[in-house]
């Protein structure tokens, strides 16, 4: 019965047929409705001064959301635990339907506030893994149903370093942004830098430093990353 209460809900909510594994115990599947009502609970409250939200939200414990004026939500969002959400920028922070944000993931849109943020926009079904880190002062945009492991981390902006008379950190900074398409692959530990661009259908392998351009169906390792094949010829 839990089961099936379970997979209807997320049916539901995902609008597709979903199926739980049968080896699922019944006391996991009660932890896991327990934990998603409360989830939902707490979804209802945060809501409240957020620019945009969908019907069902689901935000764990100790997530903390700043700029709520900035951020737009999409139905069945997924926000897990400690996640920090900084919506201060000029187009804003948007997770669009069915994205899920894992746990102690932070999503800052302003580095400095001497210079407000582009902002970022995560496409629908797309999930991001744990500790995941996005710096998206310069612009960044995920396309639908990307998912990714832990610990990937985005900088779309860099400073400026060519003088030498005074500090680094006094020499200002520099953003173009960073894109990514629909329908990729992103393995754990992935490090993206500002600038680049990831054409759909992509996979990124794991601690990949991606510093150029990226074709469409691309599979892509090391660091510096390098273009290892095609999907479209495998």
């Amino acid at each position: 019965m839990l089961k099936k209460i379970l997979e209807l809900s997320i049916s539901i909510i995902k609008k597709e047929k979903y199926k739980l594994s049968d080896e699922l115990h019944s006391t996991y599947l009660l932890g896991i409705i327990v934990e998603r009502i409360l989830s939902f609970i707490n979804g209802i409250f945060k809501r409240f001064g957020l620019k945009k939200c969908g019907k069902i939200v689901f935000i764990g414990r100790c997530v903390r959301i700043r700029s709520k004026k900035n951020i737009e939500l999409g139905n069945g969002v997924t926000i897990e635990r400690f996640v920090e959400l900084d919506g201060l920028s000029k187009q804003g922070l948007v997770l669009e339907d069915n994205v899920k944000i894992g746990s102690y993931t932070q999503i800052k849109c302003t580095g400095s506030l001497k210079n407000i943020g582009q902002g970022i926009r995560i496409g629908k079904d797309s999930g991001i893994g744990d500790y995941c880190f996005f710096g998206a002062a310069g612009g960044i945009s995920i396309g639908n149903n990307v998912i990714m492991g832990q610990n990937v981390r985005f900088h779309s902006e860099n400073h400026n370093f060519n003088r030498l008379d005074i500090p680094i950190k006094h020499q200002g900074v520099s953003n173009q942004g960073i894109k990514i398409g629909s329908d990729c692959w992103i393995g754990a530990g992935a490090v993206f830098l500002d600038g680049v661009t990831v054409g759909d259908g992509c996979v990124i392998g794991a601690n990949a430093l991606v510093n150029q351009d990226i074709p469409s169906y691309s599979v892509a390792v090391g660091s510096p990353v390098k273009i290892i094949k095609n999907r479209k010829e495998m």
